[in-house]
């Protein structure tokens, strides 16, 4: 207490934007749940080799179409192979797709967007081509595409990263066209800045947030899109096991053996429901209209 008698206040020293955004997203819900269900996914996928129990091509006629035991615990499939080994595999090729996905997009996605956004000039012709793209549903363009190219992972990679987008340098070009008009931008112009390292340094740095939600579901459209391809042929080729081959495989043997499309059809909901979760706890904490 001082001389005339008032309390000292002393204030908290205010977080940075990074510990806080940090501590809104241990606080999400959402978020934790989402991480901890793919963290596992990515996990049983990085770890295929040590903790399945088969080989997942290896046939053996002997054991056909068993049912969850105590030694297959996923059952096996018309060839005698163990489910669970596929699905463990399996994880392993989707996750895979889905990552280089999601770098595609995210470069090419960012560079359209970024270009249309911040060169006026560009705006209206480059967004048309867009929008030419989008006028076709996202899972038709990537079946003309695997299908033209030909069945391999490169290519369900490629026709998953030509789907997805136009939708990701839509969401880039409107974030870039708010961030463009702000009073920094300005400022970096004034001090003679050139319009690459505006663009780059100071608009995308600062339109992140939107992209970084959006490459989450990318990730998430990219898992079910190539389960959707390998399920009509066009996906990776058989023998690799992928969620969308082992149910594809399994779809004539619905009646007398539901495990083979059961699981992997679970792995899919998990993995999927992760990466929707993810995206909306890491949306509440990066969307500033989320903040109060």
């Amino acid at each position: 207490m001082n001389a005339a008698g008032a309390t000292l206040v002393l204030e908290a020293p205010a977080r940075s934007p990074t510990r806080e955004a940090l501590a809104r997203l241990v606080a999400n819900r959402s978020f934790l749940i989402g991480g901890m269900l793919v963290l596992a996914v990515v996990l049983v996928a990085v770890l295929a080799d040590v903790i399945a129990p088969f080989d997942p091509l290896r046939n053996n006629f002997r054991a056909r179409m068993l049912p969850p035991d105590a030694v297959h615990w996923f059952g096996t499939d018309h060839y005698g192979r163990d489910i669970l080994s596929r699905v463990i595999y399996g994880a392993r090729i989707s996750l895979v797709i889905g990552f280089f996905v999601v770098i595609a997009t995210g470069i090419a996605g960012t560079l359209i967007g970024a270009v249309a956004g911040y060169f006026r000039s560009l705006d209206n012709p480059i967004m048309r081509l867009m929008d030419a793209f989008m006028a076709f549903p996202a899972i038709l363009l990537a079946i003309t595409v695997s299908a033209v190219l030909g069945a391999s992972i490169t290519n369900v990679i490629l026709a998953l990263a030509v789907a997805t987008t136009p939708h990701t340098a839509r969401i880039v070009r409107g974030s870039v066209l708010v961030v463009r008009e702000l009073e920094f931008v300005e400022a970096a112009r004034a001090l003679g800045a050139s319009e690459a390292r505006i663009l780059f340094r100071h608009v995308l740095a600062n339109a992140l947030g939107p992209l970084i939600v959006r490459l989450t579901y990318v990730f998430a459209i990219a898992i079910l899109s190539e389960a959707a391809l390998s399920f009509i042929g066009v996906g990776p080729p058989p023998p690799a096991p992928s969620f969308g081959s082992i149910i594809a495989q399994g779809r004539d043997f619905m009646a007398v053996a539901p495990w083979i499309t059961m699981f992997p059809g679970l792995a899919i909901i998990v993995s999927v429901l992760g990466l929707n979760l993810l995206g909306d706890g890491l949306r509440d904490v990066l969307d500033p209209r989320a903040k109060t």
